[in-house]
């Protein structure tokens, strides 16, 4: 009973914030929305971009439900960090309709497995894991950049919260 509560609770946290995510990019030119406004070059395109990566290997290469779209590789060293940002070739269509498209495959992941499946995240120190740590993990990091994306958008034009 707790485990289908505590699923459900966790995942619609997770469909609130996405939501807010993809609001802080509404109503902003194409440049603003790439603007680097942190001394790290923090950008709320490059945000989007980076929850996608995320979601797509926690929800899936962790339980062995890989997305099928090429997505780049947590060891690829030379690869690291760029999932923060958009390349000038990636459209804001791109990033945002892939970040879509990753939802309905780990809102699948989520509804098919149980909150006690077992998983396997081979770059954390306690690699076996169940979809409970998963879903914390992915709420809690969403959660984080969606405070990042709040803080950028305010610098932009003074809008803050998770809707208009």
């Amino acid at each position: 009973m707790i485990d289908d509560f505590a699923k459900g609770y966790l995942h619609s946290d997770l469909r609130e914030l996405r939501e807010a995510m993809l609001w802080k990019l509404e109503g902003l030119s194409d440049e603003d929305v790439r603007r680097p406004l942190t001394a790290s070059g923090t950008n709320l395109l490059g945000l989007v971009k980076h929850l996608t990566l995320t979601e797509s290997r926690y929800f899936g290469e962790v339980f062995d439900r890989p997305f099928p779209e090429p997505v780049p590789r947590w060891d690829d060293l030379a690869a690291r960090g760029k999932d923060f940002y958009a390349a000038d070739d990636e459209t804001r269509e791109e990033i945002v309709e892939r970040y879509r498209r990753v939802w309905v495959h780990s809102d699948a992941t989520i509804a098919t497995l149980s909150v006690d499946s077992p998983g396997f995240v081979p770059w954390w120190p306690r690699p076996e894991v169940m979809l409970f740590n998963v879903l914390v993990h992915v709420l809690t990091e969403t959660a984080r950049h969606a405070g990042h994306a709040d803080i950028v958008r305010e610098q932009l034009d003074g809008a803050t919260g998770v809707g208009p």
